[in-house]
């Protein structure tokens, strides 16, 4: 199993903003296998709730979120 610190993709979204890090960030979890983790990178006001929204309809888990000041950092689980 993956650990929580290691993810197996990293995605920089650092200076894009919506709908753009969640269209990229569909795109490159469907790239993943299931429980394998998924590192998202930021700066975008509207991506926590994006991001949240998005894991909770398609059945992926947000495991980690980090926030420092106006960067965000989501590890998110493949769920199916």
């Amino acid at each position: 199993m993956p650990k929580t610190s290691e993810p197996e993709r990293t995605l920089d979204c650092m200076g894009l903003y919506c709908p753009v890090p969640l269209f990229q960030t569909r795109a490159e979890i469907d790239k993943l296998q299931v429980g394998e983790v998924l590192e998202v990178l930021s700066d975008d006001p509207a991506a926590e709730e994006d991001l949240k929204r998005f894991a909770r309809r398609t059945g992926h888990e947000i495991i980690r979120l980090e926030r420092k000041d106006d960067r965000l950092r989501f590890l998110i689980k493949k769920g199916k």
